[in-house]
């Protein structure tokens, strides 16, 4: 994702471990070392982009969340005191709030972009299927209530914990489990009578 990073061009390009932390790579950046800035794009960018595409179904607009996103990275690095917060945690927050501030502009949904499956191992009518099944999961996920569409994404997508996805959404442990119940429910209601088509099987 080389066009997201937007890594400042007047800092010194340096060597960075690959196994710091991101608190030491954003310290290391703020004190103009390039190669941490672009081992911390190269750890989280990834991570913004997959919520903004999910959220969105959009991939410009994805694109252009998360380079907003990781600029906002840089330009809060010299103020960001460590231990307060995960970084990636920040930064979650920041894409979430970015997504809505798109979807707001943009409603209804845009969903003509969403990526087609990369497995080269499937046959022709697998692959059918496969870009069926996510065309339906996006457009489900668009009609979920804006709070339950997060809280899905980030507990089911992105596989983070529940007391992540609290901090990152400013809510109790408990609202995300209750968000993420009634979101897994809305998303089963809006796919029911299509799991023969889509080839998925009851829970």
């Amino acid at each position: 994702m080389e066009d997201l990073t937007s890594l400042p061009q007047d800092v010194r390009g340096t060597e960075c471990a690959a196994d710091a932390s991101d608190d030491a790579l954003l310290r290391q950046f703020a004190e103009g070392d390039a190669g941490a800035a672009r081992a911390l794009t190269d750890r989280l960018a990834p991570r913004c982009f997959s919520v903004a595409m999910r959220m969105l179904g959009n991939r410009t607009e994805a694109e252009d969340v998360t380079q907003d996103a990781m600029m906002r990275l840089w330009k809060m690095a010299p103020k960001w005191v460590s231990g307060q917060a995960k970084i990636s945690t920040w930064l979650y927050r920041v894409t979430l709030n970015l997504c809505v501030d798109v979807q707001r502009k943009n409603r209804p949904d845009r969903l003509d972009d969403v990526p087609e499956p990369e497995d080269n191992d499937l046959s022709a009518a697998e692959k059918l299927q496969e870009a069926a099944r996510k065309d339906a999961l996006q457009t489900a996920l668009s009609q979920l209530p804006e709070r339950q569409q997060q809280a899905v994404i980030l507990r089911h997508i992105e596989e983070l914990p529940n007391p992540e996805i609290a901090g990152i959404m400013g809510i109790s442990t408990e609202a995300v489990e209750s968000l993420t119940a009634r979101g897994k429910r809305g998303l089963a209601a809006i796919l029911a009578g299509r799991q023969d088509e889509l080839g998925y099987e009851d829970d």
